[in-house]
């Protein structure tokens, strides 16, 4: 286990096996970062013929390691590419790149660009999620992390600072935690499974003097069926594992603002009887990451302690094929009495959330929030690393802000009023869950949750590109689940609190 600790010390001559230093690009060659200037005097005339020679450039990345002779106490310097400036989110990226570059030492020094609390809270996110691995599975895994990390900072006794530091490690928790859960295999994380480790992660929060308080609620698929939420019946039925609502409660004393949050929780996607191609399904263990994720962000928000009230709400379901499963051109009533015809199961996402949206209007929140893996139509729009956000246009700015601040991309999407028509094409229901036309997949899917909103501020994140990442690891991002939107939720909850 590393331990994280702030230290207002230089770089030059701090105690460490490894220390890291910042480089920037510039058009008269490499220097190096705020943070590292005592680096550069240590080394003075010598640091440009030296970056020169081994081909430091800063590009963002980028990452050389330096025997340090006598020039420093640490033997090893860890240069870091920023780029060509020393922004939170080049930061953040930086010292994930540098987390994995630093092995089998027992501390290492941290001197990024890190005055003020932003900065920080960049540098520590980043060296946690860049350092993560997911080892469940791996009989020969070795822990070659450091033992002890020290962030360098002029400013490590301000208490802003160790606010900033102490929180950021509070968040980099929550999203490795939806990280190990999307990265578990899908047969060993069914809805039971997942329900219950919800369960297991909230008495584990919950249990303690001072602990936050988060009432949990379990819902079996006979109490389902007894509600009438259709939607998650209708794809979990096609499954030997039975569906689950897993409801959060998180409500501390003087909360005047309440959030409702709702995450796709489907454990594995199949497609069902509209199946998927076989090369598709290989990553659809990752349909629970906006389940995964609001969950994470409820205990995030309850262990900082934010004044603001949440629900959260995780529908669970398999979907799966066989002689149960939903037929296309079946209709189902989804909870609260609205019928919907099912023409692709494929497009099953939107049928668990519609039931757990209004399960949360019936509380009255003064914003909505859903995060799914819904359509493969975003991605095409966006590509894999930027999330879409629909919705109101006042929640989809803020949603937008917080994600700023959190160094996660998301980009704007409109709900055009010609969806209207389309999702109101159904013949024999209230409304068609899906209409086969290629154009505005994602679109469709927004304006289809609107109608199960009550009308009430409401923003649709879509992060069915950046939940997952299929390739290598590049700044604080590896492979396997993400954490996508967690971050954001957190920063968008402190904004709403006030």
């Amino acid at each position: 286990m590393t331990s994280y600790s702030l230290r207002n010390a230089s770089p030059a001559k701090t105690r460490a096996d490894v220390v890291v230093v910042g480089v920037l690009q510039d058009p008269k060659g490499a220097t190096l970062a705020p943070g590292g200037e005592e680096v550069a005097k240590a080394y003075g005339r010598k640091l440009r013929p030296l970056l020169s020679t081994l081909g430091v450039t800063g590009k963002a990345g980028e990452v050389v390691k330096v025997p340090t002779g006598d020039t420093l106490t640490s033997p090893l310097l860890v240069l870091v590419g920023l780029g060509k400036e020393a922004s939170h989110p080049a930061v953040r990226r930086a010292a994930g790149a540098a987390a994995r570059a630093v092995t089998n030492a027992a501390t290492a020094a941290i001197a990024l660009p890190a005055e003020g609390p932003e900065a920080v809270r960049a540098v520590t996110e980043g060296w946690i999620l860049g350092g993560y691995r997911y080892t469940s599975y791996k009989n020969d895994a070795n822990d070659d992390a450091p033992g002890e990390v020290l962030l360098l900072t002029g400013q490590a006794r301000k208490s802003a600072v160790v606010t900033a530091f102490e929180q950021a490690q509070v968040v980099a928790k929550a999203v490795a935690g939806t990280r190990d859960w999307v990265n578990t295999p899908p047969g060993d994380l069914t809805p039971p499974k997942f329900a219950d480790a919800v369960a297991a992660a909230t008495k584990e929060l919950t249990k303690g003097r001072g602990a936050p308080k988060v009432g949990i609620r379990v819902i079996e698929e006979a109490e389902l069926a007894e509600l009438g939420c259709g939607g998650i019946l209708g794809v979990g039925a096609g499954s030997d594992a039975p569906p689950r609502l897993v409801e959060l409660t998180y409500a501390p004393k003087g909360a005047t603002k309440h959030l409702a949050l709702v995450g796709k929780g489907i454990t594995f996607d199949s497609g069902g009887l509209t199946i998927k191609p076989a090369q598709s399904m290989d990553t659809m263990k990752c349909d629970m990451a906006g389940a995964a994720a609001v969950v994470q962000a409820t205990f995030a928000i309850a262990e900082l302690g934010l004044p603001v009230k949440v629900t959260c709400y995780a529908p669970m379901a398999e979907n799966m094929v066989s002689g149960s499963a939903t037929r296309p051109g079946d209709v189902l009533k989804m909870y609260g009495g609205k019928t919907v015809e099912v023409l692709n199961t494929d497009a099953e996402g939107r049928l668990v959330l519609a039931d757990a949206i209004v399960r949360a209007t019936e509380q009255k929140p003064d914003v909505i929030i859903d995060v799914a893996t819904l359509t493969g139509a975003m991605v095409v729009a966006l590509g894999d690393r930027v999330a879409g956000v629909l919705g109101s246009q006042e929640v989809v700015d803020d949603v937008l802000a917080a994600a700023e601040t959190a160094g996660e991309e998301m980009w704007p999407m409109p709900i055009p009023e010609s969806m209207q028509e389309r999702i109101k094409s159904s013949k024999i229901a209230d409304v068609a869950q899906h209409d086969w036309v290629r154009w505005g997949g994602g679109l469709f899917a927004a304006a289809f949750l609107r109608e199960f909103t009550a009308g009430l501020p409401w923003a649709h994140l879509d992060i069915a590109g950046p939940a997952f990442n299929s390739g290598g690891a590049w700044g604080h991002t590896t492979p396997g689940g993400t954490g996508s939107a967690v971050a954001t939720l957190v920063d968008y909850a402190r904004t709403l609190a006030g």
